[in-house]
């Protein structure tokens, strides 16, 4: 018993150490992609509550065309660890080329559906002024999708690799360059017309480009590029030779799609309740957003953890590297939810200078507190269940708890019931307890076997 239990901690110290070193740089690359949208929100409140608007409901749909473009490119992380962990190394820069041509023509795709903005918000009964508005910055946003999808598959390579850090270091240079060109276009400096909530997405398209062909060239140019065959020329069935690295990400990406459609219809049903709710429900999620990618970042480390552990067949430690993710997770985002109920009033503040936009804001930030630790532990165990080679079982799952539980949910909450953005919230903290509930039976049960 002595013997075993000190090879529990040791085990678990190590997972715990790992973990916060991959997950670290991944947070900081997560958070920074939406850092960008959140610092877009904070200097166009300097606006009028009508760009906040446009810019909230123009990147809704963004998000979920291009979280499911990322959801199918995830193979590359799940399948690069597994070389790692059967000490093929020669197979990972193969596998990375693979995703390259794959997330450029994801990119493109995503970037016609969205010259389609401005009638599908009609279609969806916005408001005719916010559907215009929104409408012109979701298709300036579509040009920047191919830039994003080949930036994330690329990082997603280094994760496998346990290489993380230069993706950070080119996202923490972005950021810094958004920050500038929006205040270039959007307040009209420099010569520059003001441009609002377009400015906005100008700059952040413009970055997201750069960001893509800064990393891309990273990994081109590495020191040990020939270890991983990185520059191995693809030569013909390379399309075949993707199939298993596809079928994870068909999985990822439709539960990604699907939980994104979800949390899209959430923001349509601020929109039907009025300018004001969609600016205050768009600077919640935000500030709900930047946080969860502390859950992101350790959810692809755990992936990549029980990926090793799967790939070298250690089952006893593929178990241990899942529960120590949602563990961990689960202290770090109770930490953060009690950060925003005790000072709501003042990340509000943070965001805009209108006090009517301030005052029905802090609420909805102070509720969403009670959704970080069931949310940020779904994704999470659902990561670590794709590490484990699992495909459809997380997405049936999330099928489940977002479709079947929050939409309406939501809805009833919001709309027949009276809350408000208030219920819309509430259908959140609702569908992802039935989703880490869900997910964790499953990884109990794999674990066990």
């Amino acid at each position: 018993m002595p013997v075993q239990r000190h090879w529990l901690t040791s085990r678990l110290r190590r997972h715990v150490a790992e973990l916060i070193r991959l997950a670290a740089p991944v947070v900081v690359t997560r958070a920074g992609i939406l850092t960008m949208a959140v610092i877009d929100a904070a200097m166009l409140g300097r606006t009028t509550v009508d760009q906040v608007a446009f810019h909230g409901l123009g990147v809704t749909p963004f998000i979920v065309i291009t979280v499911t473009g990322i959801g199918l490119l995830f193979g590359t992380v799940v399948m690069t660890s597994h070389a790692v962990g059967r000490n093929e190394v020669a197979a990972c820069g193969p596998i990375w080329r693979r995703s390259l041509p794959y997330a450029a023509g994801l990119g493109f795709f995503a970037a016609v559906i969205c010259l389609f903005g401005e009638p599908f918000f009609h279609f969806t009964a916005q408001p005719p002024e916010i559907a215009v508005g929104a409408g012109s910055v979701i298709a300036i946003l579509g040009f920047g999708a191919p830039g994003t999808l080949l930036f994330y598959t690329t990082a997603f390579f280094l994760e496998g690799l346990r290489r993380p850090a230069p993706a950070m270091f080119v996202m923490i240079i972005a950021n810094g360059v958004n920050v500038l060109l929006n205040w270039l276009l959007i307040f009209g400096n420099g010569g520059f017309p003001a441009m609002g909530a377009d400015g906005a997405a100008i700059a952040t398209t413009l970055v997201r480009t750069a960001m893509a062909v800064m990393l891309i060239s990273y990994v081109w140019w590495m020191s040990d590029r020939d270890t991983f065959a990185v520059r191995k020329p693809l030569g013909r069935g390379w399309w075949r030779a993707g199939r298993a690295h596809r079928r994870f990400g068909f999985a990822s990406g439709t539960s990604y799609g699907i939980e994104s459609v979800a949390f899209g219809a959430i923001s349509f049903y601020a929109g039907i309740l009025g300018a004001l709710a969609l600016a205050a429900y768009t600077l919640q999620h935000l500030v709900f957003a930047l946080i969860f990618m502390i859950a992101l970042g350790i959810a692809s480390a755990t992936s990549v953890r029980v990926g090793i552990a799967h790939g070298r067949e250690d089952w006893a430690d593929r178990a241990l590297a899942g529960w120590t993710g949602l563990g961990l997770v689960v202290l770090l985002l109770g930490g953060c939810g009690a950060v925003l109920l005790a000072y709501s009033q003042g990340i509000a503040a943070l965001f805009t200078t209108e006090t009517t936009l301030v005052v029905a804001t802090a609420p909805l930030i102070a509720l969403s507190a009670y959704a970080l630790m069931a949310d940020g532990g779904q994704v999470v165990v659902a990561s670590a269940l794709r590490g484990a080679g699992e495909t459809w079982a997380p997405t049936a799952m999330h099928v489940v708890s977002y479709v079947g539980v929050m939409i309406p949910g939501c809805w009833v909450l919001a709309f027949p019931m009276g809350y408000g953005a208030l219920g819309l919230v509430a259908g959140i903290i609702l569908a992802s307890t039935v989703s880490v509930t869900l997910l964790s039976t499953r990884f109990w049960f794999i674990a066990r076997r």
